[in-house]
């Protein structure tokens, strides 16, 4: 007897996944230095813009697990508060590693980081409205239970 089961993928994995959310990172950074005072961006701004998003989607998946380990008990003890923290951090280690990217503050570093992730995910709404269908299976019931199938 086997049974089949559609595990819900809520990202996309693997080198176009990556792309994606590396290019709407990008869109959300551009966007978010038109706004802000505290964040500027010299020279070419979509290459720029470009290279800032991926130093910060390399920071984010590399450095930022180590981070939140390391921190883990002041993130207990502010129940989750201190991971805005560390993306502050991860933004301003990305203004010292990318000379066109400049944070002036922490404080604005903070606020670049929330403006970014509110961004992030209004820029990807369409694309999770657009492939809700394919979360669902087809051979599945009203509740999205699969049917048992038997092997011989």
């Amino acid at each position: 007897m086997r049974i089949d089961i559609n595990a819900r993928r809520q990202r996309q994995s693997g080198p176009w996944g990556f792309l994606g959310r590396t290019i709407v990172l990008t869109l959300a950074i551009i966007i978010a230095i038109r706004f802000l005072p505290g964040v500027h961006m010299e020279g070419n701004g979509v290459g720029a813009a470009v290279v800032t998003a991926l130093v910060i989607a390399l920071l984010d998946n590399f450095i930022r697990p180590i981070l939140i380990f390391i921190t883990l008990p002041f993130t207990v003890v502010t129940m989750g508060l201190f991971i805005f923290i560390i993306n502050a951090v991860i933004i301003e280690m990305a203004a010292a590693l990318v000379p066109p990217f400049q944070v002036d503050t922490f404080g604005s570093a903070l606020l670049f980081s929330l403006v970014i992730t509110a961004l992030n995910y209004l820029l990807e709404l369409p694309n999770r409205f657009l492939n809700r269908g394919e979360y669902k299976s087809k051979d599945t019931d009203d509740d999205g239970f699969t049917e048992y199938e038997e092997v011989e």
